[in-house]
């Protein structure tokens, strides 16, 4: 499990900046063009829902700080692993979304009667007559413009404070486009109220409402993307929040409770009933059984005992036990799964290529659109043109603001891997969300994979006059004296039955043939069928269980005692329960399943007629392996490949998609894409599932975004007015933005909903 973190220290030093600031796409790519200019940077990807950037190179944080700063932009370096940054961040955002929320309400109590008094008069008859009879039209204005400087200069003074350097640097955001739309409205209103004789005659109108109501509906849409955006991050929070914050510790000759923090490895520690077990070790007195389901998915406790390892983060059952720390801090497993799910959401999928390229243009477009939509209709416009100029204009820059598009991807992203490692599937990286949905092909390896990956007593057939309990005892004590696997298969099920294997004298090992010994008295010999017919044995008696074995792949041994044939015996690498159902789901999928193994032909076309597999490539060595997933590819299209020891780390490097089981070696989860913690099959299913899923909710998201964007923009530039005399108010363009932007978060959060189409079984521990 340790190599989920090793990927990335080989190569070049990875900084995590958290930026603060960003408010649309064109601010992400502004970001990152900054970020990849500095000397030493080698790749920078920067996300807008997590506000995060994330940098492989050479250049120290401090630079790469100030390169952000330069651009208009706060950034400051964050632990991607401490729980107490993981508590800072939460902090900060509530902090923010108190804020936009106190602003909010101000706003929204300081524009409405703005709204009332203005748009009162066009929706409601005698409103009009009522204010001219009442405060008078020219002191309605004098309040107008009271509260809509308010409005502007207290909650939405960040537009212009954010919005005009910006456009300073001829780099505008969306601020840019709000500050620009609200104060050409407000300038215009002000003009009318104080100086209306510098307006063509037919001109003089306010649109204090306009410029009031679009702050308003503008803090409201912030609002409800970082209420959204808090969601989106639950993952993280609560794998953060299963680390246990006090560990129980013995320190001179006393037991005493300090921080996680303080723990060290090699660190005595107590573990009572109830409790999250505080760091990754062995355990070194006691027993308990440990609910392991938030590293593996499996819901069965799994006991632990003396030498056992546990992981931090688990939960402990009744018992309790004493651990000796050895992963802590950064270096635990939940610590590791946290930076995978964090680089994961911190990703970006090819998909997104296409988006960044035209956000990147789209703002400085928008603004041309605004200029060009008040040009004309200032001059082809009906009177008064300049009223007609202005409020499209402003309508233009205020529908278009990209947030939705900046924020169709990464939202999903996030809420996609962070379902997946509730469901013990972990993206180590994110375009493997993506390319997983592409597969065409799985194929898996065989021992540990679809196996259990070591050899077990599958069969044991007795002759007529013989019982099961001596005569396993008597086989098991002479294979005692082997190393061979299948000897030690055979003394692990003896003693599993709580069989006491006897002692032996006048051991004998024949070559090619089998061994012999003396047991309590008996003489006892096991071997192959050639073996007994040489002691003169007729093993036609077990003709048919020897065929089924044969047909099964495994290779029958026979035991003789005392000169009589006493039973068949089989051992072999069972198929783990959770396999079967794992490849059907897979079928269900429309996808094929292939076998690659280094084992034997036989073996692997017998495994692989009882699970239904579709191709088999046996008797392989690891470079055969890469040749077939290749050949794979030619022939089908995209290849996920599935392994878990050293031998699959060239293969699971090769295919499109690699997919470690998580109870492998690190090598093999090194050279993954995906890490299955569950050990089981059935982490694959649920893998291409949830990609299927993610990237279903991705285009439906970028759908939404683009084509609310592009056809929005002409109706508010007013291309409907000569046919149908429909305009697009201002106002109405800033909610319809607004809601844009809660729609796309909202569609995202479905994925939190997300069915595994395999629920854990837990029949693979």
């Amino acid at each position: 499990m340790n190599a989920l973190i090793k990927g990335d220290q080989a190569g070049a030093a990875v900084i995590s900046l958290s930026i603060d600031g960003m408010t649309c796409a064109s601010c992400v790519g502004r970001v990152e063009r900054a970020l990849k200019g500095v000397a030493g940077v080698s790749e920078a990807v920067v996300n807008l829902a997590t506000e995060r950037a994330t940098i492989r190179g050479l250049a120290s944080a401090d630079t790469l700080i100030a390169a952000v700063k330069h651009a208009g932009y706060e950034a400051q370096a964050r632990d991607a692993i401490a729980s107490s940054d993981g508590d800072e961040t939460i902090e900060k955002k509530e902090v923010e979304r108190t804020a936009l929320k106190r602003n909010l309400l101000l706003s929204a109590v300081l524009a409405l009667p703005v709204f009332i008094i203005e748009m009162g008069s066009h929706l409601i008859p005698g409103v009009h007559a009522l204010v001219e009879r009442t405060i008078g039209m020219q002191s309605s204005w004098y309040l107008q413009f009271i509260l809509t400087t308010l409005v502007l200069a207290i909650p939405g003074r960040v537009f212009y404070a954010k919005g005009f350097p910006a456009l300073l640097r001829l780099a505008p955001d969306m601020n840019s486009l709000v500050a620009v739309g609200t104060l050409a409205a407000y300038a215009y209103s002000v003009v009318a109220t104080f100086l209306p004789g510098l307006l063509p005659a037919g001109t003089v109108n306010v649109y204090y409402e306009a410029a009031a109501v679009i702050v308003t509906l503008i803090l409201l849409g912030r609002y409800l993307e970082a209420r959204a955006k808090g969601r989106t991050s639950e993952a993280i929070t609560r794998l953060v929040g299963l680390q246990p914050r006090v560990a129980r510790v013995s320190r001179g000759g006393q037991v005493i409770e300090i921080p996680i923090a303080e723990l060290v490895s090699g660190d005595i520690v107590e573990v009572r009933p109830g409790e999250r077990v505080p760091a990754d070790g062995e355990v070194v007195d006691g027993q308990s059984y440990v609910d392991e389901s938030m590293i593996t998915g499996e819901p069965i406790p799994v006991e632990k005992s003396v030498g056992s390892e546990v992981v931090g983060g688990t939960v402990n059952q009744t018992g309790a036990f004493t651990l000796r720390a050895a992963a802590v801090g950064g270096q635990t497993v939940l610590a590791q799964i946290i930076r995978l799910v964090e680089q994961a959401q911190g990703s970006k999928l090819p998909i997104q290529a296409v988006v960044d390229k035209v956000t990147m243009w789209f703002v400085p477009a928008v603004m041309a659109a605004a200029a060009l939509t008040f040009i004309v209709w200032l001059i082809f416009g009906p009177t008064p043109a300049m009223t007609f100029a202005l409020v499209n204009a402003v309508a233009v820059l205020i529908i278009a603001c990209p947030c939705a598009m900046g924020l169709a991807t990464p939202t999903s992203i996030m809420v996609g891997t962070g379902r997946g490692a509730e469901l013990g599937v972990l993206f180590r990286k994110g375009e493997a969300l993506q390319l997983l949905r592409d597969a065409k092909v799985v194929a898996v390896d065989k021992t540990g994979t679809l196996t259990e990956g070591r050899p077990e007593l599958t069969d044991l057939e007795l002759a007529e006059g013989f019982e099961r309990a001596p005569v396993l005892a008597r086989i098991a004590a002479v294979e005692s004296r082997s190393e061979h696997p299948i000897a030690r298969a055979i003394v692990q099920a003896a003693r599993q039955e709580g069989l006491v294997v006897p002692g032996l004298t006048d051991f004998d090992s024949v070559t090619g043939m089998g061994v012999r010994a003396n047991v309590d008295g008996a003489r006892v010999e096991v071997g192959a069928d050639r073996y007994m017919r040489e002691l003169g044995l007729d093993v036609g008696v077990f003709a048919a269980t020897a065929d089924r074995l044969g047909k099964e792949g495994k290779s029958p041994l026979y035991a003789a005692i005392d000169g009589r044939l006493a039973a068949i015996v089989a051992v072999a690498d069972p198929i783990k329960p959770s396999t079967p159902a794992a490849i059907a789901a897979l079928h269900q999928l429309g996808l094929k399943v292939a076998m690659i193994t280094g084992d034997n032909e036989i073996t692997a076309r017998a495994i692989a007629a009882r699970l239904d597999i579709d191709e088999v490539v046996a008797e392989v060595l690891p470079a055969g392996k890469v040749d077939a997933v290749r050949r794979l590819k030619a022939e089908h299209g995209g290849v996920a490949f599935v392994g878990d020891g050293i031998n699959d780390a060239p293969a699971l490097a090769e295919a499109d998609v690699g997919l470690a089981i998580g109870t492998g070696t690190d090598v093999a989860m090194e050279a993954a894409d995906v890490v299955l913690m569950s050990g089981s099959l059935q982490g694959v299913p649920n893998a291409i599932a949830l990609s299927k899923a993610t990237i279903g909710n991705i285009r439906q998201n970028l759908f939404w975004a683009f084509a609310y964007n592009t056809a929005l923009i002409p109706v508010a530039a007013g291309a409907l007015y000569p046919a149908y005399g429909v305009l697009l108010s201002p106002i109405f363009a800033a909610g319809a933005m607004a809601l844009s932007s809660v729609f796309v978060l909202g569609n995202a959060l479905r994925l939190r909903r997300f069915q595994a189409p395999m629920a854990a079984s837990g029949a693979d521990q």
